[in-house]
């Protein structure tokens, strides 16, 4: 039986969050409840669970703080936050899953199976949690990795390795400088916002394309992108007159 804590310096939300557990997710015990970093930290290490659903603002300070007083930690994590913009880009660029509040059931359920789909899986996810409290402390607007979640493993990449994003339906496929493809079921609307302010910009459709990577703009049959691995990406006709602006602007 997978066992769990939840920790949230809201007394309602700590209710609410053990009521929908019991609800839907009755094979997952339930073994405490913290409200603070200090009760959180003790809490977590007597008991040792395996999924913590971890409030970000809280008592004392963030659940970030809890995980950097634990490491190396080997439970799941599923945070529940309100809207802070830099934590939410963080926890999204680790492909963590989150809770943003007011609570909604069916991202609630998500999170949970995802969470307990690892923990059965016994998925080592030790670099996903370093990076993402490397990027926490550091702090500012610009994270340098990301992680790409597939059936298989978690691949920690730089941004500035991928050189174009590909469409498929529900999928998206990053192809990255040393020639490495990786799938991942995200949808590449997901990634655009992701990655708005660092360099990508969407020609096409079914096309995330990182600039930096760009060899040159070939105007003829209806206008293509030339990568400098000689990919070509087609250029949607209302997005060439703003490719080429920005690339005069590189």
């Amino acid at each position: 039986m997978i066992r769990a804590v939840i920790i949230d310096d809201e007394p309602q939300i700590r209710e609410l969050n053990e009521s929908l557990l019991k609800e839907y997710f009755p094979e997952i015990e339930i073994v405490g409840q913290a409200d603070s970093v200090k009760s959180g930290v003790e809490l977590i290490t007597v008991v040792e669970p395996d999924l913590v659903l971890l409030d970000i603002e809280i008592k004392g300070g963030s659940g970030f703080q809890i995980l950097q007083q634990l490491k190396p930690y080997h439970f799941k994590t599923i945070f529940i936050t309100g809207f802070n913009d830099y934590a939410i880009k963080a926890i999204k660029f680790n492909a963590v899953d989150y809770i943003v509040k007011p609570i909604n059931e069916v991202e609630f359920q998500q999170a949970v199976q995802s969470a307990t789909a690892m923990i059965n899986s016994n998925m080592n996810t030790e670099i996903q949690a370093n990076n993402l409290l490397d990027n926490f402390t550091r702090g500012g607007n610009q994270l340098k990795k990301i992680v790409l979640r597939t059936v298989e493993a978690m691949h920690i990449i730089d941004i500035t390795d991928i050189m174009y994003c590909r469409s498929d339906n529900s999928y998206t496929t990053f192809y990255l400088s040393n020639s490495e493809e990786i799938i991942v079921s995200r949808s590449l609307k997901e990634y655009e916002d992701l990655l708005k302010g660092y360099s990508f910009i969407r020609p096409h459709q079914s096309y995330l394309v990182n600039l930096n990577h760009v060899k040159k703009i070939d105007k003829t049959d209806g206008g293509f992108v030339i990568m400098k691995n000689s990919a070509e990406i087609p250029v949607s006709v209302r997005q060439k007159k703003h490719l080429i602006n920005l690339l005069e602007k590189l």
